[in-house]
C-alpha cells in the first residue's frame, strides 16, 4: 500500500529487546490520541523474533492499527566474535531489503530509538532522502545511534548532557512512555490486591529486570526472598523462562514470582509499590520518574546502564549498587535499611520525579508533525 496525498505514513523501527520499542509506541499512541489518526499510517519495522512483534500486537489491541514488517538483523559486538564478520553480510542484505520496503511503503519519516535492526533501514532512508528522527535514551551514546545520527533531521534526547554529544540538531525531549494505567482506579487496585493477596499495611517491593529479565538479580532475590518476606511483600518478575529451579520458592507467603506481566499491569503495580528494585534501562527509569518511586538500581554489569544509575545516584534520585559487589544478605540488608527510613524514601521519590522532562511523547510528536508537514 503506497501513500495517497493526504495519508501520512510513519515508520518506527527498533527491537531485539523492548527498550528501543516502548518509547516509539508511546509516541505513536500520543499521535493517535492527538487526533488525525484516520490520516496516519503506522508501520513498525523490527526483528523477526524479538519482543517488538508481541508489543506491536498489544498496541493494536489497545490503541489502533500498526503494521509490522520484519527485517533481517545483524549487529556489531564490542568483542571478538566470528559472528561480527558473518553479520556484515546480514547488514548488507538488510540494507537491500530496507530499500525495497521503503520504496513500497513510501513513508514520510523514519524514527528509531536505537537498535541495530534500524541501522540499515535508516541508511536506506537517507539514500532515498526520507526524513529521519533518532531518539537517544541513555546517557552513553549507543553505537547504533552513532551510526544513524549523522543522517537524522533531528535527534531527541533525555538528558541535558546528551545535547553536547549530538550537536545543533539535538532537542531535549525526555523519554516517552505509554499512557500509564493509574492504580488509583479503584477496580484495578482491588483486582491486583485480590490476585496477589496484597496487604496495604505491609510494604510492597516490585522486582523488575527489564523486558527479558535479569538472571543476576533473580539469583540474589531467590536466595534473599525467604528472609525478606518477614518484613515486606514482593512481586518479582523474572523474565520468560527464568523461574526458580527450586519450586518451593513459588509457595512462599508474600512472595509472588512471575515470568511476565503486561506493561500496563507492571505500571500499575509500580505505582502501588513502596520500593522498586530494577535494572537501569531508560524504560524502567522513565516509569520510576513518572510515578516518583524510590528505587534501588542494580544495572547490567559493564554496560551503559551503569552510567544511567550513577547519574541518578549523584542526583540523589535512586540508590545504586554494583551487582558484582552484592550478596543475597547484603541486598536484603540494603532493602531493609531503606524501608526503615521513611524520610529517605520520600526524598528519593521526590528527586526521581524531577530528574526527567515530562510530556516527552507530546514533544516528540510535535517535532514529527513539523517535519512531515514540511514535506507537503
Amino acid at each position: 500500500m503506497e501513500n495517497n496525498q493526504t495519508t501520512k505514513t510513519i515508520v518506527f523501527s527498533g527491537g531485539g529487546t523492548g527498550g528501543s520499542v516502548a518509547p516509539l509506541l508511546a509516541v505513536a499512541e500520543e499521535m493517535h490520541r492527538g487526533g488525525g489518526a484516520s490520516d496516519l499510517r503506522f508501520v513498525f519495522v523490527g526483528t523477526k523474533d524479538g519482543l517488538e512483534r508481541e508489543m506491536v500486537a498489544a498496541f493494536n489491541k489497545e490503541v489502533g492499527a500498526m503494521e509490522f514488517v520484519p527485517l533481517i538483523s545483524g549487529k556489531w559486538r564490542r568483542y571478538f566474535s566470528i559472528h561480527n564478520f558473518l553479520d556484515i553480510f546480514k547488514v548488507i542484505a538488510a540494507w537491500f531489503q530496507s530499500f525495497i520496503i521503503l520504496k513500497k511503503i513510501n513513508p514520510d519519516i523514519v524514527i528509531s530509538a536505537g537498535a541495530f535492526v534500524s541501522v540499515p533501514l535508516v541508511w536506506a532512508a537517507a539514500a532515498q532522502k526520507i526524513p529521519i528522527l533518532v531518539h537517544q535514551q541513555d546517557l552513553r551514546p549507543g553505537l547504533a545511534n552513532r551510526l544513524m545520527a549523522p543522517w537524522a533531521r533531528a535527534i531527541t534526547v533525555v538528558f541535558e548532557k546528551s545535547l553536547i554529544d549530538y550537536g545543533p540538531r539535538t532537542i531535549l525531549a525526555g523519554n516517552p512512555i505509554r499512557q500509564p494505567v493509574s492504580a488509583q482506579d479503584e477496580s484495578l487496585a482491588k483486582e491486583l490486591q485480590a490476585e496477589y493477596s496484597l496487604d496495604n499495611s505491609i510494604p510492597l517491593i516490585l522486582i523488575i529486570g527489564g523486558g527479558t529479565g535479569a538472571t543476576g538479580i533473580n539469583r540474589l532475590i531467590f536466595k534473599a526472598a525467604p528472609e525478606l518476606v518477614h518484613d515486606c511483600q514482593i512481586i518479582h518478575l523474572t523474565g520468560r523462562g527464568k523461574l526458580p529451579e527450586d519450586a518451593s520458592l513459588l509457595s512462599i507467603k508474600n512472595y509472588h514470582v512471575l515470568e511476565f506481566l503486561d506493561n500496563r499491569v507492571v505500571s500499575a503495580l509500580m505505582s502501588m509499590s513502596n520500593l522498586v528494585v530494577s535494572r537501569a534501562g531508560l524504560g524502567a527509569l522513565t516509569e520510576l520518574s513518572y510515578w516518583r518511586k524510590p528505587a534501588l538500581l542494580i544495572p547490567m554489569p559493564r554496560s551503559h546502564q551503569e552510567d544511567n544509575a550513577a547519574y541518578f545516584a549523584k542526583a540523589q534520585a535512586a540508590l545504586f549498587l554494583y551487582q558484582s559487589e552484592l550478596s543475597p544478605e547484603k541486598l536484603a540488608l540494603e532493602i531493609r535499611n531503606i524501608l526503615n527510613d521513611p524520610v529517605r524514601l520520600k526524598n528519593l521519590g521526590n528527586n526521581i520525579g524531577k530528574i526527567m522532562k515530562r510530556d516527552a511523547a507530546d514533544t516528540i510528536s510535535g517535532i514529527i508533525w513539523e517535519i512531515i508537514s514540511g514535506r507537503e
